[in-house]
């Protein structure tokens, strides 16, 4: 089969098209007939095996698994002896363990969900992690509330297009914060208000918000606080800085050390699939309450320029990886 495969780390330049074996499914494994791909953040620090105190999970200096990409969607192929809900020719879409970018990858039974009807395999790759990071981000961690005024910070971004969406299903008021160029789809998914960063201050003191997600990472913890109310929660969604043993990892480090200090309440979230999770979100999504967002799709082959233009901050919502038939 065709696959992007690394065998170093480093930047997108060390991504490599080629021919590969086929994975074999174990006994609660499903195969699936990749037909597109999600990307995310995710991808680039496994790509150069960032932050460095993962390097022991993911290998020390080279990566253990040549594939990459997790957020999945396609047709099942084949399912091992122990696999019951799923047989040949289903749609599915969900999180394998590595090796979305390929022809054929491998998911864990629990970790799939039959698609929507409404949904095509593009729309439906693009929904598994960046989707239930927002949702956990909000539901979880925010407590978020019918009535409340949430403020989105990244809200252009793949998480933050879902965090606006859904925090609208669940009755809130929504404010997202963006560049001027992603103001209107901001604005099309939900947001009652639109803050351009580059010429605005949401922290000034005029408004203040009961929840606030912040997906950017890199606004310090007490400027944050101050847009806050008496009984605000603030919930810190990953971070990109912090060098590269931590990469993003001490911000959140610093919250949850701060958080149980604060007077407001201060959390963080480090996103893990769980099958209730994506359950949810394909009622969701197949009830029209939230649509995926996705900029622009690129063919298998072109999996490193994707990856370049995300890192670019030029990827409105999410980049998806389509897979042709073989």
């Amino acid at each position: 089969m065709k696959a992007i495969v690394r065998d170093t780390y480093g930047p997108a330049d060390v991504l490599k098209y080629v021919d590969t074996a086929r994975p074999e499914p174990g006994r609660g494994d499903v195969l699936v007939r990749v037909h597109a791909a999600g990307l995310d953040m995710g991808v680039w620090h496994l790509m150069e095996g960032v932050p460095y105190v993962m390097r022991p999970a993911i290998g020390l200096r080279a990566p253990k698994t040549r594939g990459l990409g997790t957020d999945v969607a396609g047709t099942v192929e084949s399912v091992g002896a122990d696999v019951t809900r799923f047989r040949p020719g289903d749609r599915v879409f969900g999180t394998c363990g590595g090796g979305a970018f390929a022809e054929y990858a491998c998911a864990r039974e629990d970790r799939l969900m039959p698609i929507p009807e409404n949904l095509a395999f593009e729309p439906a790759a693009a929904i598994p992690t960046s989707a239930i990071t927002a949702l956990q981000a909000l539901r979880d961690k925010g407590r978020v509330r019918a009535g409340q005024q949430v403020l989105v910070i990244g809200a252009g971004g793949g998480v933050g297009t879902y965090a606006v969406q859904l925090a609208k299903a669940f009755g809130a008021e929504v404010t997202g914060v963006c560049s001027a160029a992603k103001a209107d789809l901001v604005r099309s998914i939900g947001a009652a208000e639109v803050v351009d960063y580059t010429r605005e201050d949401f922290a000034d003191g005029r408004r203040r918000y009961d929840l606030i997600v912040d997906t950017a990472g890199n606004r310090p913890l007490s400027r944050l606080r101050r847009a806050l109310t008496p009984r605000g929660t603030l919930v810190i969604v990953g971070g990109e800085g912090g060098g590269r043993w931590l990469s993003g990892l001490d911000r959140q480090l610093r919250t949850a050390l701060l958080a149980p200090f604060a007077r407001r309440r201060l959390r963080v979230v480090f996103a893990f699939p769980r099958e209730s999770d994506l359950r949810q979100l394909a009622e969701l999504a197949g009830a029209g309450r939230f649509t995926p967002v996705i900029d622009r799709t690129f063919p298998l082959s072109e999996a490193p320029e994707a990856v370049r233009l995300l890192l670019r901050g030029q990827v409105r919502g999410k980049a998806v990886i389509t897979v042709p038939a073989g």
